[in-house]
C-alpha cells in the first residue's frame, strides 16, 4: 500500500466514524515500566511519532502457564530452549512429505496443537509450523523476557466479584456454539471475514497465535489509523474528543485518544456484545497506552475495567516491534468456500435427518395399519 493510498484510508475512515467522549486516566496497573529515557521524534504536526509498520507476533502467551506461578520473567536457558524448538520446529515442517504414507490415526498430533484442532482430526491437512508466522522469539519488555502479557501477579485474569455471571462457554469469536451451522450468523466473526481471528484488532491488541499479527499505525492532526493486516480491520481513534452516546456499538469499540507526553493514551467504550472479551463488554472500558520506547520499539500497555466483573482494574504489557515490509491487503472472503461449505454440510445433515424422520414414520404407520387389520379367520 502506497502513502497516499494510505492517507486516502486515513481520511475516509475517520469520516465515517462517528464522533467519540472525554478520555479518563489509565489505570496504574497498565502504565507503561520505566525505560531508559528516550525522546520519541516529532512528526510533521508536532506529535511523538509513532507511525510506521509494526508486529506483536511473540512465543509470550497472553495468561502465563501456572506451574510458573509469580514469575514474570524467564531464564536466559528457558527463552534458548523455547526459541530453538521453534527452529527445529519449521525444520520439521519444511521435510518433504511421503504421498504414499498415510497419516497416523486420529489425526497428526503434533506437541501444542490447539483442543479444538486435535478434536476435528488433528493436523491433517492443515498447515504446519514451516507455513505459519505466530511468532519466533518471547516478547521482550524493557529488555526483560516475559512470561505473560498480563502483569496481575500469577499472570493470569482475576476471579470475577461475587455474584457475576460466568465467563461464556461454547462459543468462540462472537458466533455460536462450536460446530454450530445452523446460520451463517452463528460462525466466528473471523470465518465471516468481519474481524481478525482472535483479537488482533482489539481492543486490547493481541498476537492470534498463527500469522499476520502486523499492523500499520497512520497518524494525522486529529486522528490515529491503525490498519490491522488481519481480516483488514481498521482501527480509528479520534483525538480529543468525546464518546458517543447514540447507543451505536460499532466494531472495535468507541475509541477516544489523547496525548500524554510521549504517550498515546487511548480510552474505548461501548464495545459490541460480539466483540466481548472474556465475556466483558457492557460496562467495559479499556484504556491503552502507547509510547515509543525506542527508535525499534513500540511499549503498548492496557487496563481492563469492568465493575460489574471484577473488584478493581487489571491489565498487562508488551512491545511492537518494526515489521520488515510493508502490509498488502488481505483477501479473505476471495475464495472463502469453507463458510458456504460448512452451511451446506449442515443442511444436507438436516435434509437426511429430515428424510430418516418421514421413513421411520412412514414405517410407523404401516406397522400401525398391519397391526389393525383384519386378520384372516382360520379354516375350521
Amino acid at each position: 500500500m502506497n502513502m497516499n493510498r494510505a492517507a486516502h484510508l486515513a481520511l475516509t475512515c475517520a469520516l465515517l466514524v462517528g464522533v467519540a467522549p472525554a478520555p479518563m486516566l489509565a489505570a496504574d496497573a497498565a502504565k507503561p515500566a520505566k525505560a531508559a529515557a528516550y525522546k520519541a521524534p516529532r512528526n510533521a504536526f508536532g506529535q511523538p511519532d509513532i507511525s510506521g509498520y509494526w508486529s506483536n507476533a511473540t512465543l509470550t502467551p497472553e495468561s502465563r502457564n501456572p506451574s510458573l506461578g509469580n514469575r514474570a520473567v524467564f531464564t536466559p536457558e528457558e527463552v534458548a530452549k523455547q526459541e530453538n524448538a521453534v527452529v527445529q520446529e519449521v525444520e520439521d515442517g519444511n521435510k518433504p512429505i511421503d504421498p504414499t504414507v498415510a497419516p497416523s490415526v486420529g489425526g497428526d498430533l503434533k506437541p501444542g496443537t490447539r483442543p479444538e484442532f486435535a478434536a476435528a482430526g488433528g493436523a491433517v491437512g492443515g498447515y504446519d509450523r514451516g507455513w505459519l508466522d505466530p511468532g519466533n522469539y518471547v516478547m521482550r519488555v524493557n529488555g526483560e523476557p516475559r512470561t505473560s502479557f498480563l502483569t496481575t501477579p500469577n499472570g493470569q485474569v482475576p476471579p470475577r466479584k461475587a455474584g457475576a455471571p460466568p465467563a461464556p462457554r461454547g462459543f468462540f469469536g462472537g458466533g455460536g456454539p462450536r460446530g454450530s451451522g445452523a446460520d451463517f450468523e452463528n460462525r466466528s466473526l473471523g470465518e465471516r471475514c468481519i474481524l481478525s481471528f482472535g483479537r488482533n484488532a482489539g481492543p486490547p491488541m493481541f498476537p492470534n497465535g498463527f500469522y499476520n499479527n502486523n499492523y500499520q499505525i497512520l497518524q494525522t492532526p486529529d486522528s490515529v489509523v491503525i490498519q490491522v493486516e488481519m481480516v483488514h480491520d481498521i482501527r480509528v481513534i479520534k483525538l480529543n474528543g468525546t464518546h458517543r452516546t447514540d447507543g451505536v456499538r460499532p466494531w472495535m469499540g468507541d475509541s477516544i485518544g489523547h496525548w500524554e507526553g510521549d504517550t498515546l493514551v487511548v480510552e474505548t467504550t461501548n464495545i459490541p456484545q460480539r466483540q466481548s472479551y472474556r465475556g466483558s463488554w457492557e460496562h467495559l472500558t479499556v484504556t491503552e497506552r502507547f509510547t515509543r520506547s525506542a527508535k525499534d520499539r513500540l511499549h503498548y500497555a492496557f487496563t481492563i475495567d469492568d465493575p460489574s466483573l471484577y473488584d478493581k482494574p487489571w491489565g498487562g504489557e508488551y512491545e511492537f516491534s518494526p515489521l520488515n515490509g510493508v502490509i498488502y491487503e488481505y483477501a479473505c472472503h476471495e475464495g472463502n468456500y469453507a463458510l458456504p461449505g460448512i452451511l451446506a454440510g449442515a443442511r444436507a445433515d438436516e435434509e437426511a435427518a429430515d428424510a430418516a424422520k418421514a421413513a421411520a414414520a412412514a414405517k410407523a404407520a404401516a406397522d400401525a395399519a398391519a397391526a389393525s387389520a383384519p386378520k384372516p379367520r382360520s379354516k375350521g
